[in-house]
């Protein structure tokens, strides 16, 4: 199967908007925001984030000075429903990955806030970290902005370092 095909199905729901985490390292600033499954921005965004995670997890594995918060959006399917949710922390595995899964779900069923979850390369849909206090990555979180209030973006960027 094609990146752009694999793309296109992780972005398909049922009927319904895909919804998808803004911020993960604070639950209690969480904001979700739906983004239409055949969302052209956020495909590229998700594109960007794989074709960037091998220097990315190289860069978590041994963390220069003045980085850290370093983790991963990670894709959870139930049934015919599709959430994305960070990872925080996250580490690899023979088989993958594991991690704490950092947001709440609205969505899904079979997961909960706090769990300690198995995952694959395939699930992953973007990547983060923050340099000397803002943010690096976080691809699909750009894309969110220009989905969300100008207010609700303005308080996102100024609390979190979001450059973009």
């Amino acid at each position: 199967m094609t990146l752009a095909v694999r793309v296109a199905l992780c972005l398909l729901l049922a009927l319904s908007p895909l919804p998808a985490r803004a911020q993960g390292a604070d639950h209690d600033d969480d904001k979700t925001v739906m983004v239409a499954p055949d969302d052209a921005e956020m495909a590229a965004a998700i594109a960007r984030a794989r074709s960037s995670l091998d220097d990315f997890l190289a860069l978590s594995e041994a963390p220069p000075p003045g980085t850290g918060k370093f983790k991963l959006k990670v894709m959870i399917v139930d049934g015919n429903v599709t959430e994305h949710f960070w990872v925080i922390p996250f580490k690899r595995t023979a088989t993958g990955f594991v991690g704490i899964l950092a947001n709440e779900p609205e969505l899904v069923h079979n997961v909960v806030f706090g769990q300690n979850i198995k995952f694959t390369r395939d699930d992953i849909s973007d990547w983060g970290y923050t340099r000397n206090g803002h943010q690096v990555g976080s691809f699909t979180v750009c894309v969110m902005f220009k989905k969300m209030s100008k207010e609700e973006a303005d308080y996102m960027r100024t609390q979190y370092g979001f450059d973009c």
